[in-house]
């Protein structure tokens, strides 16, 4: 029970530090578009970012999951194997005596493998903020965007687009034979159409 509560009271924890990491992804994209985007941003945008990340690139969900995995799997392999040299070398900063049961060497490992569960995802939203924003820069610099919008606007007729992103109050994209990046407030587009490729 004690060790539920733990985990209750580190939650809200793991989720500001996965708000911190979707700011600092799109800080680093939108920076290589020069946007400022926490001018542009609201406070649900923020809170959202990273749930967001992660449902809208199920390849993120994936990778994170198999890490976790992956850092769980070899913490019990140490475990079963504590006894063996090998493992031993690994296990030598957590075991302070030779009688040690392994729940308190589970226990004392804890720390550790979220250490390197926290630094995993902060190379994986950094990375993905950097080679976002770099793909689009390059595709723009070589007018090479692949417009997948029609964007019907207040003031314009249909434009074709391509759509940067978008948050819950502004659209952030190119227009066809463009280079200027345009921000939009939401309430300013009628309509979005999806072009479908064949």
């Amino acid at each position: 029970m004690k060790y539920l509560e733990k985990i209750q009271g580190l939650l809200p924890l793991g989720y500001l530090y996965l708000i911190i990491l979707g700011l600092l992804k799109e800080t680093i994209l939108f920076t290589q578009l020069q946007i400022n985007i926490l001018k542009y941003s609201s406070i649900t945008d923020i809170l959202l970012s990273p749930i967001s990340d992660m449902i809208s690139n199920p390849i993120l969900i994936i990778i994170v999951l198999s890490v976790v995995l992956l850092f769980f799997s070899l913490q019990l392999i140490l475990i079963k194997n504590s006894h063996k040299n090998w493992a031993q070398k690994f296990l030598k900063p957590y075991i302070f005596n030779q009688d040690i049961e392994k729940r308190q060497l589970r226990k004392a490992m804890i720390p550790a493998f979220a250490l390197l569960a926290g630094f995993e995802l902060l190379a994986l939203f950094v990375g993905l903020g950097i080679g976002e924003g770099m793909k689009i820069k390059k595709r723009l610099d070589n007018q090479d965007l692949k417009y997948n919008y029609i964007l019907t606007s207040t003031s314009e007729k249909d434009s074709t687009i391509y759509l940067i992103d978008i948050n819950s109050t502004y659209y952030f994209y190119v227009k066809k034979g463009e280079k200027q990046i345009k921000i939009a407030p939401v309430g300013s587009i009628t309509t979005l159409e999806i072009i479908n490729k064949k």
